[in-house]
């Protein structure tokens, strides 16, 4: 079986004119449309599948500040309040729930790193605390080992990877925008050099603004309008275990497994950061933008197949916009999990957590993780094309900061005050001075 995803009703026509048209319907998308939505705006959010139906409802649900890089952390902070204030606003349950977050280690120097960075995390007005040995070890009583230490972070959480982004667009349709599924975007019109339409399967609409979130597909519809955008993609697999155990904490992270209590009571399991590497175009094309990111975590990403390169995602062809394009060929990027991965993660979760012991396995999938070079995002309104936005490379962290992504999105759209600094979220950083500076964690 597949992720699960919530399937949703949605307009079916196209309008001719529109504020801003948002291309794609992952969570940055959805959050993107449903704040423009929010502040008055004619928004249009085109998906060429269904909503959430890539990476969106493909990852652990986790919403955190714990761990992550300087640069995203305001983002991510802001993020979580935001989860709040859009259920509360949609009145439709996210599956966010503020259920801390537990990191277990008997690695010296990984302690250390969490360490420094709870002192850096601390000042920033995160709230993360160090755990003893025998704190640690009492907090995860379920593995049935002793730790040297750990993190618990009580105010970070997870949401619904199977609601969020489904609901998230009942709410851009409540507030007066358009969402339409099955419904890919070829391109843009321009005149004098800015945006002045989205081009569609379906007709165009004209528009002054255009955001592009489409996440893996972000790259090639960058390249295909002129904009160079370096991004790769990783495969990762995932399974989800039936229901039945008890007393594993809902979001636990060692260096060996990771397992995250689902909405039926499921544990989603996965090792973070292993990962298959299928070659593409795009990704060849690019190779030098990334050796650094690649120097850093060649441990965990493991040779892949031609399922991207056949999926073409990541092409570097240019398509013509009155023909059927890549995003129709592929609605929906459904690659096959890698049985090797699928088979270590459920090894490794069982003797890591006695309790899983005998539960079928209830589904398995995989999903394609786009990332930039330094696996930070781009959040950029100043790419060279007035008008255009690009919101993408949200390299596995996407997720838990799509509200804020999307906020900031609006505003940048709006020409509002953002809610963080845009700076580090800028394209023209990968030619200036960027290259080798990854993302910690």
């Amino acid at each position: 079986m597949p992720a699960p995803l919530l399937d949703i009703e949605t307009h079916s026509e196209i309008p001719e004119h529109a504020d801003c048209v948002v291309i794609g319907g992952g969570i940055v998308g959805v959050s993107a449309a449903y704040w423009l939505a929010r502040a008055g705006q004619s928004v249009v959010l085109l998906e060429k599948g269904r909503i959430g139906a890539e990476q969106s409802s493909r990852n652990w649900g986790w919403c955190r500040q714990q761990n992550r890089d300087a640069r995203e952390l305001p983002l991510s902070t802001r993020s979580l309040n935001l989860w709040e204030e859009m259920s509360a606003d949609i009145g439709a349950d996210l599956g966010f729930r503020r259920c801390g977050l537990l990191y277990l280690s008997n690695d010296a120097a990984e302690l250390d790193g969490w360490a420094r960075w709870g002192r850096f995390a601390r000042g920033e007005g995160v709230d993360t605390r160090m755990l003893s040995a025998d704190e640690a070890t009492e907090r995860g009583s379920a593995t049935g080992k002793g730790w040297q230490g750990g993190v618990w972070s009580p105010s970070d959480g997870v949401a619904d990877p199977s609601r969020a982004a489904p609901l998230i667009a009942t709410g851009i349709i409540q507030h007066g925008g358009t969402v339409v599924q099955g419904c890919a975007a070829r391109g843009l019109e321009t005149e004098g050099g800015a945006v002045s339409g989205v081009i569609t399967e379906r007709g165009t609409i004209r528009t002054r603004v255009a955001v592009m979130a489409g996440g893996a597909w972000a790259g090639s519809f960058m390249h295909r309008h002129g904009i160079g955008f370096p991004q790769a993609s990783a495969r990762s697999s995932i399974l989800s275990v039936a229901p039945g155990a008890t007393g594993i904490p809902d979001a636990l992270h060692t260096a060996k497994v990771s397992a995250t209590r689902r909405r039926d009571g499921a544990y989603t399991l996965a090792v973070s950061g292993l990962a298959n590497l299928d070659p593409t175009p795009g990704a060849i094309a690019g190779a030098r933008h990334f050796l650094p990111m690649f120097a850093r975590r060649w441990r965990v990403l493991r040779p892949g197949g031609a399922q991207a390169w056949r999926a073409g995602f990541e092409t570097r062809k240019a398509w013509a916009f009155d023909r059927e394009t890549p995003m129709e060929h592929t609605r929906i990027l459904d690659p096959r999990p890698s049985k090797a991965l699928i088979e270590l993660t459920l090894k490794r979760a069982r003797a890591m957590l006695p309790g899983l012991a005998g539960l079928p396995v209830q589904a398995q999938w995989a999903g394609y993780i786009d990332s930039t070079p330094d696996g930070v995002p781009v959040i950029d309104a100043d790419i060279g094309t007035p008008g255009l936005v690009l919101a993408a490379g949200l390299s596995g962290h996407g997720f838990g900061i799509g509200p804020g992504v999307g906020h900031l999105v609006a505003d940048l759209v709006l020409g509002r005050t953002p809610i963080t600094e845009t700076r580090q979220y800028r394209l023209a950083r990968f030619g200036k001075g960027q290259w080798g500076k990854v993302a910690e964690f």
